[in-house]
């Protein structure tokens, strides 16, 4: 699923838990220098944040 970790699915349901994970990842753990070092979902809650203050 990741870059490099090109892998073969047994069944629809491997493939599916897969981009679930990859999912989560990509929005709860890594982080972009560019949105102050915030996860995605943490910079969302943060502008949110700002807008309504």
């Amino acid at each position: 699923m990741f870059y490099g970790q090109e892998h073969k699915y047994k069944d629809l349901n491997e493939l599916e838990q897969a981009i679930h994970k990859y999912i989560d990842y990509y929005n709860n753990v890594r982080i972009k220098t560019g949105r102050k070092n915030m996860t995605p979902i943490e910079y969302r809650n943060h502008v949110l944040t700002t807008l309504t203050a």
